[in-house]
């Protein structure tokens, strides 16, 4: 699935991301629910962010990735916890690419997300490089998500993985 998102690109910085788990819902700018392995997922894309939602009999686990202010963690390289019930794991990873990489990456990542059947890929106004996009799966009883966001302005991608159990 691939949205315009209606919002006036804003020159974010990817230092400025913040991780939150158990954030309420915010309102999103696009959003994609799925169910895999009997579990309902709300896939949000925010304003420079996502927030993903897992919904299930034990419990709601709530990630947000978001330039949200002041009242932020930084994003973790690793970080391993329970929550809610769920045994949970993220990862992050900034790269700084040259101008010529950055491009490509951004569209094969694109194309990636396009064709992966639990994908959301936001796009900003104008600037085909500045995108936010997820892709979930279910598999061997685990659901795991991963996230991109792009910022042309610094050239950086900003890669999540998360799982939960």
């Amino acid at each position: 699935m691939h949205a315009e998102l209606r919002t006036a690109y804003s020159d974010t910085r990817a230092d400025a991301l913040g991780w939150y788990l158990g954030l309420r819902p915010l309102a999103p700018l696009a959003s994609r629910s799925l169910t895999l392995g009997g579990l309902r997922l709300e896939l949000r894309l925010l304003g420079a962010s996502h927030q993903v939602l897992v919904h299930a009999p034990h419990g709601v686990c709530s990630e947000t990735v978001a330039c949200l202010g002041a009242q932020r963690t930084p994003l973790p390289a690793r970080a391993a916890q329970r929550v809610d019930g769920w045994d949970y794991e993220f990862t992050s990873l900034v790269e700084y690419l040259p101008r010529d990489l950055f491009a490509s990456r951004v569209r094969a990542m694109v194309a990636d997300v396009e064709a992966h059947p639990g994908g959301i890929i936001g796009a900003y106004p104008g600037h085909p490089d500045a995108v936010t996009a997820i892709a979930a799966e279910y598999r061997d009883g685990v659901l795991s998500w991963s996230t991109w966001h792009t910022y042309p302005q610094e050239r950086r991608i900003v890669s999540t993985r998360s799982r939960a159990a």
